[in-house]
Formats: structure tokens, sequence, C-alpha cells
């Protein structure tokens, strides 16, 4: 396997797979290998370098790390079988007694599992909306981790990634920035001075909703912190499987395309949603009169995601009726997908406004969805 430049662009380095050639037969395609152990000589030697057990030795694997890594402009980038088990990986590091501050209303996983975790194990955790920087400030305190997500799922919010970093060194932090909705093609949070990114690499990354997968990347791996996150995951087996991997990388080949075309459909419909007459508010940063739209400007290059959120005039009954009405907006959970979804994200997160619906815009032709949410709307 070679590497290209590190100074190509992502379109490039995505496309071509970090420059992937088969060695043993000049593919363009990896090679999906089963095994899970490698022989020795006859000298109990490793017959390959490297291989010794597929727990970390998988190259499919590695090469998916490297692309991610180096689309991240990351020292190091790890692979997990699903984004919860990355999330998992880096809290598991807070020691009984710890504190975790953490951003509220963000994708109700990470919060779930964080609210118990930290009743198991003794640890503090304050939530607070760290988009509102004064907020946040007031209840900063010595922590282990500063926990933010930008933008928000499902809310759209946006989070200063550079004053949350000079926060968070201040507290003595480790600030991690959930980027699942940016993806590397849209923002680079370690840039900003994030220590650790992740990402669901289940959704924008593979883009066809038909893998799970999660990744972390750190600005630095010569720490206490990257190495215990690396041990964790080694010990614990929280590896993600050959074939998991080769389908990441046969997604993400496309995924500065995907997003492109994504976030021009998703700007179109926010920009269509938020003159309708049905539409009480349209959450999407990508639009001028967002609260966040001028920081986002900033941290995120080429467009604003493919998440758009909207509030239904009359309530939790109205949206359920137009979320009903759609005929192209797939009802179903998750997002970054090549076809559209439409969630209530109420029905599954009760504390969620009952208006709400989320919609994540896939490939299909924009005028098509217009379409459709038009016709929708119509049904009030």
């Amino acid at each position: 396997m070679t590497s290209t430049k590190d100074d190509l662009s992502l379109a490039t380095l995505f496309a071509q797979a970090d420059g992937m050639v088969d060695p043993s037969n000049g593919a363009v395609v990896p090679a999906i290998q089963p095994a899970t152990t490698f022989a020795r000589d006859e000298q109990n030697q490793l017959v390959s370098k490297g291989h010794l057990y597929s727990r970390d030795d998988n190259d499919l694997a590695r090469l998916a790390e490297r692309i991610l890594a180096k689309s991240e402009k990351a020292d190091d980038g790890l692979l997990f079988p699903t984004g919860m088990a990355a999330v998992a990986a880096v809290l598991r590091t807070v020691p009984n007694g710890g504190r975790i501050i953490m951003q509220n209303a963000i994708y109700w996983g990470t919060t779930k599992w964080t609210r118990e975790f930290c009743v198991r194990r003794q640890i503090e955790l304050i939530e607070v909306d760290c988009s509102n920087l004064p907020e946040l400030e007031e209840a900063a305190q010595p922590a282990d981790v500063l926990w933010i997500e930008t933008p928000s799922n499902p809310y759209l919010k946006t989070t200063d990634i550079r004053a949350c970093s000079k926060i968070a060194k201040q507290i003595g932090a480790a600030l991690v920035v959930d980027s699942t909705a940016a993806t590397p093609v849209l923002s680079n949070p370690l840039a900003f001075g994030a220590d650790i990114v992740m990402h669901s690499a289940t959704k924008g990354i593979n883009g066809h909703s038909d893998v799970l997968a999660g990744f972390l990347a750190t600005a630095n791996a010569d720490n206490d912190l990257w190495r215990a996150i690396a041990t964790d995951r080694h010990d614990a087996g929280a590896i993600i499987g050959t074939f998991e991997a080769w389908l990441l990388i046969r997604g993400m080949r496309t995924l500065p395309l995907r997003m492109e075309r994504m976030c021009e459909t998703a700007q179109a419909i926010a920009m269509m949603l938020e003159t309708h007459s049905n539409v009480e508010a349209v959450l999407y940063p990508g639009l001028v009169n967002d609260k966040g739209h001028a920081l986002a400007a900033q941290q995120m290059t080429g467009g604003f995601g493919c998440l758009v959120s909207f509030l239904v005039k009359g309530g939790k009954q109205e949206a359920l009726a137009v979320a009903g009405q759609l005929k192209l907006f797939k009802r179903a959970t998750s997002l970054g997908g090549v076809e559209s979804l439409v969630e209530h994200r109420h029905t599954v997160e009760p504390a969620i406004d009952g208006s709400l619906l989320r919609l994540s815009v896939g490939i299909e032709s924009a005028d098509d969805l217009l379409a459709d949410l038009e016709q929708a709307l119509t049904v009030l």
C-alpha cells in the first residue's frame, strides 16, 4: 500500500484511498483478508512483520485510520466498531470521582450512556449549553473531559471550539469534539484547539447506511490519555471487523462529493422552509439569520452539513402529520446516508420539542425533495 502526498485535497485523498494499490497484484481496490491470526516461521518469527492477531493487525482498518487521520490533520487515529464504542473509550478514562462537563441537548445516545456511566462510577456530570459561552464559563470547574458537539444534534447549535479549548486548558480538561454532523470534509476541530475529535463513521463518513463504525483522532498521540484510549480499545476488543472496514473505505471514497451535494440541497431546503407559512422556525447554521451562522462560517468550509431541523406550526400532532405525509423522505433514525430521512425526535427522546422534525438530506434531486416537503406541509 502506497501513500499520497499530505498536501493533496480531501477529494483526492478519499477518492484514491490514500493512493492504495495492492502490492501483490496491483489492484486499485483493497482485498478483504478475513484471517484473525497470522503464522510464524520455523524460528517462531512472524512471517509478516506487524501481523500477529487481527485485533489490531488489520490492514483495512489501518488504511481507513490513516485516511481519516490525514483528513483531520491528526497525529493518530483509531477505528471502533460503533460511534458509541468510541465515545465510551474516551469517557472510560475518567476515574471514579472525576468530573465530566458535557454539552446538553446533543446526540441522545451519548447523553444517556454518559449519565448512566457517571452514576455507576460516582463521576460528577455537569450538563450545560456550551454554545452559550457565558453559561459554560459560569459552570466551568476542574474536570477531566469537556465534551462538545458542533453542529449539535438535533438543534444544530454551533459551539465555539477555540473558546472551549481555552476554557478546557484553564480547568485541566481534555476537549473532545463530536464532529459527526460536519465530517472531516467540512470541519477539522483539531485545528481549532480540540484534543480529540470523535465521529460516528456510521453516518456521513460511510454514507450508505450499511455499516456501523466509530473514529477518534488526536492532535497529539504522545500522552497518557491517548495511550489509555488505545489500550482500552485493544484490551476490551473494541475493534472493527475486516468487512466493515472494507465497506467504510468503499463508502468514504465519495465522501467529499456526497457532502457537496448534500450541503447544497440542505441549504436550498432550509431556505424554502424558512419562508413557509406552516413552519414556525428553521434550525440550520447555513441560514444567515441563524444565531450561530457567523461562527459556523469560520469553523466549517464548503457547506453547513446535511442536517436540517424545523418546527412545524401547531405542535406534536401537526409534526407527525407532516412526517407521515412525506413520500421520498424515509421515516428512519440516523443521518448522513445517500437517502434522505425524516425523524420525529420527540418520539424517541421526549425532552425534544414535539413540533421538531429532523431531516437528513441525501443526494437525490433537490427539486424532488423540495416538492415532497411542499406537498407534505399542505396537510396542515
